[in-house]
């Protein structure tokens, strides 16, 4: 008979405001809660869950608001940082806790810093994957992301913040739209230096048409893109896409903290191939001032942007020596 921590996740949800909040939990011990990114769900941890079980903790992988089966409010600033960071904080409560570890990839990342930032009685350590800490503050969101394109190439968060532009493009094609999403940012299917960057989009065309095709990258396999793709095909993706489009009302909502380290123990894990880490490498640069308990700061050489899926045995032990640290 298998033990309790090594059983296969259960999943239920918990009331939070946003509603409902749907989790898949495994093991147990000290609580270790995960924050997916765009366009995933819990399901992008499945390679953490067993591990951080068998490790000694109590995993806890969520379904962001407006992904799988959490609730997706109907108002688009329903979506803000703020209410996110909030959603944490009642699942932490929900199940009984007073505190745990937070650990986010991608958007999640985000999610992570601001719930530490902001609570820190609660989130008494921090995990980012992908996307580097760079405090709140600078130019307004929108003005950079204009500037980051032009006129001859529009920037992908800019055609993902205009409601029903990227909806009109995916959900018509979801499995395959993903599926050439992934393989954009995977270390072994991304396009080559010298290839049109599919982060950007030309005039009159989709975000899709410099996608790579013919091959899923190696790290998802024809199942898994069977689990993301009928989760979107269920829900549609204007939740997910919300994520983007309130960006300029974080910016608001944080300012009391521009500028603001967070202060806990962290961790930063990237992938060297990843686009997060190459334009933000100023901001890895910074973390002497912005995490000044950082623990280590990993950058996993020939590794793109899916990190905890694309080298799961690496991010899995790098996540469980720094836990163990946590509890010396």
């Amino acid at each position: 008979m298998r033990s309790e921590q090594t059983a296969a996740p259960r999943h239920h949800t918990v009331q939070a405001p946003a509603g409902r909040l749907h989790l898949e939990e495994q093991g147990t011990g000290p609580l270790i809660l995960l924050v997916h990114g765009f366009p995933e769900s819990w399901y992008s941890w499945r390679h953490q869950l067993p591990a951080l079980a068998a490790a000694g903790y109590r995993a806890v992988a969520i379904d962001v608001r407006g992904y799988g089966r959490s609730s997706r409010p109907a108002a688009t600033d329903a979506y803000r940082m703020l209410d996110l960071v909030e959603d944490n904080v009642a699942v932490v409560r929900a199940l009984g806790e007073e505190s745990a570890v937070i650990v986010g990839h991608d958007w999640g990342s985000n999610i992570a810093a601001a719930s530490a930032l902001i609570h820190p009685a609660v989130f008494r350590a921090v995990g980012l994957l992908s996307v580097p800490y760079a405090p709140p503050g600078g130019p307004r969101p929108t003005d950079v992301f204009d500037r980051i394109g032009g006129p001859e190439q529009e920037f992908y968060v800019s055609y993902f913040q205009e409601p029903g532009r990227a909806e009109a493009e995916i959900e018509p094609h979801v499995r395959s739209w993903l599926a050439g999403f992934y393989a954009a940012l995977s270390a072994d299917t991304m396009p080559a230096e010298n290839e049109p960057d599919p982060h950007f989009v030309a005039p009159g065309r989709q975000l899709r048409d410099r996608f790579p095709t013919g091959r899923l990258p190696a790290w998802l396999s024809e199942g898994d893109l069977d689990v993301y793709a009928g989760e979107f095909e269920r829900t549609g993706l204007t939740g997910a896409l919300n994520r983007y489009r309130n960006m300029d009302r974080d910016w608001e909502d944080l300012a009391p903290h521009r500028g603001a380290p967070i202060k806990q123990p962290s961790l930063f894990i990237g992938g060297a191939l990843d686009a997060s880490t190459t334009w933000m490498s100023d901001a890895i640069d910074a973390y002497p001032i912005t995490l000044p308990h950082l623990s280590a700061s990993h950058l996993l050489e020939g590794c793109g942007h899916w990190i905890q899926q694309e080298r799961p045995d690496e991010v899995n032990h790098l996540l469980t020596n720094w836990l163990a640290t946590l509890q010396s």
